[in-house]
């Protein structure tokens, strides 16, 4: 039992030294774009409502967006794969799965892929699909550093 002991202490001091040298290391910043435009597709039957939203305030969010320093310029292709909407014990939860291509405007060819899956909840079911577009609209904002512009 003493020697349990006597090597407790070292391992968990070893432990707890390696884990604040992890504090230490920098996150290589994600590649920003100078996204143009963008365009909303599904493969499947998708409310218009969610397809146009998620459009239209992508679209705002490019116009809205202006960068100052030179970066490589892309068009979005956002997949919008499936949608299931009155999940969940009170019928209130939204999921959407999203698929994104940036596709260079120079040569065509597609230089970053993304793809998530969004969970909203609406308590009325007329606002499902507005609420829904919000929240994949801002995922895409957020994921290539667009501002928030007016739809």
């Amino acid at each position: 039992m003493n020697w349990l002991k006597s090597w407790f202490f070292p391992v968990v001091f070893i432990c707890i030294a390696l884990a604040s040298c992890s504090l230490f290391t920098k996150e290589q910043p994600a590649p920003v774009y100078d996204v143009r435009s963008a365009v909303v597709v599904s493969p499947q039957k998708i409310p218009p409502a969610i397809l146009a939203g998620v459009g239209d305030r992508v679209n705002a969010a490019i116009n809205a967006t202006v960068r100052t320093e030179a970066y490589p310029r892309v068009v979005l292709t956002i997949r919008i794969m499936s949608v299931e909407k009155g999940q969940g014990f009170d019928k209130s939860r939204n999921v959407a799965k999203v698929s994104i291509d940036a596709a260079s405007v120079d040569d065509g060819s597609v230089i970053a892929v993304s793809s998530f899956e969004i969970t909203s909840f609406s308590g009325s079911p007329e606002a499902a699909d507005e609420i829904l577009a919000e929240d994949i609209a801002a995922r895409i904002r957020s994921a290539f550093s667009l501002r928030a512009g007016r739809a």
